[in-house]
């Protein structure tokens, strides 16, 4: 494999005005050593500005909270299912679902656990998490930012919202005020040939944030207390995709959910922002040709699991020495229709799968008492009156 560096220059920040001199981008490469410059077009832009003005409803972000909650964007019904994870149980939040006034496609919850930013429609919009896990829109429900974007990730300190422009040629980044829930815009310009965007993860270090850009591999970019830099990109064979991706909590491996040629789950090791396969990568995810749309990790970082969307299943894997994968017993496990989003909840003891396609909406994971890693069907429910096309799914920390 060859890597190129996707050039970017020109990109200064005024932190105390918000405003951000774009610089541009770069052009196609693969996985390899070579360096390639590219032309640079400085761009000077200002910064949209979001505020929740004094009539808005709800409580702000509230105080911090150390409940478990699970919320799931429902794209067909265009509302938002809330539910707090018990022993082995879900049960709704009051209120839930909550209307909401676009189709979501992603969602973000900040560390702190008081807010929720949801994506759709050409909009981003923030609610206050409560400490019961209730939701009240912010901004008078109105949008806190106008921009069409695929996912979303914060970084670890809750100070800036990642988001992976649709166009597939920017990172929409926003300084969040956290008492608010406001957003501050500083847009991030690149250019990758035959990009497609499909996620964006922060890395938990903070050092790095890794975008998965479809058959154009993965971009990694320098990530310093809110400042971008230009991407190295890493491309993959033709006819692979990468759909999926999920960093581990010491920031040592980036696991990547791969389609076509190659298909599985990819792990790649994370050296200084230069990413190389493991021994073995990619892994067999799926007993048929399956599109891995989702990747999340255990919370003690032991095992990895990856949602195979075509057949309706779930992988799972136990983490080796150097990253490399070994199947789970009884991988892999049963999961709903379209199976398209996973999370890990806070207690750490479950993991959460939402499908698009039903059967069920949302399902409830607990780990095996006897096989290490397994998963087992502990509950599920429907997230609203179906089919609701439950397309995200995001937990409290």
């Amino acid at each position: 494999m060859m890597l190129m560096r996707v050039g970017m220059t020109g990109m200064m920040k005024d932190e105390r005005r918000g405003h951000v001199l774009r610089g541009v981008r770069g052009a196609h490469g693969l996985r390899a050593a070579s360096l390639v410059a590219i032309t640079a077009l400085l761009l000077a832009t200002g910064c949209g500005s979001f505020f929740v003005y004094p009539g808005s409803t709800g409580t702000g972000g509230g105080t911090s909270s150390t409940g478990d909650y699970v919320y799931v964007a429902n794209a067909t019904t265009s509302n938002l299912a809330g539910y707090a994870v018990g022993s082995g149980s879900l049960t709704a939040v009051s209120g839930s679902p909550y209307a909401l006034a676009i189709s979501p496609v992603a969602l973000a919850v900040n560390p702190a656990n008081t807010l929720l930013y949801v994506a759709g429609g050409g909009a981003i919009y923030a609610y206050g998490v409560q400490s019961t896990g209730a939701l009240s829109a912010l901004n008078g429900g109105a949008a806190v930012a106008t921009v069409s974007v695929t996912s979303m990730d914060i970084s670890p300190d809750g100070n800036w919202l990642l988001a992976l422009d649709s166009s597939g040629a920017a990172i929409d980044e926003y300084q969040i005020d956290t008492g608010t829930g406001g957003l501050t815009a500083h847009i991030f310009p690149f250019s990758v040939s035959g990009a497609v965007a499909h996620a964006i993860r922060v890395a938990p270090n903070a050092q790095y944030v890794f975008a998965a850009m479809g058959t154009a591999g993965e971009l990694v970019f320098p990530f310093s207390a809110g400042t971008l830099t230009a991407p190295t990109q890493f491309a993959v064979a033709a006819g692979t995709s990468d759909d999926a991706i999920a960093v581990d909590p010491t920031s040592t491996y980036l696991y990547i959910g791969r389609s076509g040629t190659s298909g599985g789950l990819a792990v790649d090791a994370i050296n200084g922002g230069a990413l190389s396969a493991v021994t073995g990568s990619p892994f067999a995810a799926s007993k048929q040709p399956a599109a891995e749309k989702a990747v999340a990790l255990n919370k003690a970082g032991t095992d990895v699991y990856v949602a195979n969307l075509n057949d309706g299943t779930i992988s799972g894997f136990s983490i080796g020495s150097g990253g490399a994968l070994t199947a789970l017993g009884g991988s892999p496990y049963a999961a709903g229709s379209g199976v398209t989003a996973l999370a890990a909840d806070n207690s750490g003891n479950y993991v959460l799968a939402a499908a698009q396609g039903g059967t069920p909406d949302l399902a409830l994971y607990s780990y095996d008492a006897t096989m290490a890693g397994k998963l087992d069907l502990a509950a599920s429910t429907a997230t609203g009156t179906d089919p609701t096309g439950a397309v995200a799914v995001a937990a409290t920390h």
